[in-house]
């Protein structure tokens, strides 16, 4: 199972977890798996058209991806969700 690294924003919905684990060979099965014990986390980073919400980025083993919710993960991948930083 990967490893998912939930930003300290979202770790409410995992009762505190700062890292769970889940399967799945993309990242969009992941997250369906994660909001499966996780209820309300995917609609935290996943908008109703069925993209990341702006101001999330995914990252796969260290690795911010264009490839959003079709990034391929693997069986052991790290993988964290980073909200947008803002600022002035």
């Amino acid at each position: 199972m990967a490893s998912v690294w939930i930003p300290a924003t979202l770790q409410h919905l995992t009762g505190g977890e700062a890292v769970v684990q889940a399967p799945g060979s993309t990242v969009r099965e992941l997250v369906s798996r994660l909001d499966q014990t996780y209820p309300g986390l995917k609609a935290a980073i996943v908008q109703d058209d069925g993209r990341l919400k702006p101001g999330v980025a995914v990252a796969v083993d260290g690795y911010v991806t264009s490839l959003g919710l079709f990034q391929p993960i693997k069986e052991h991948s790290d993988v964290q969700f980073v909200p947008a930083i803002g600022g002035g």
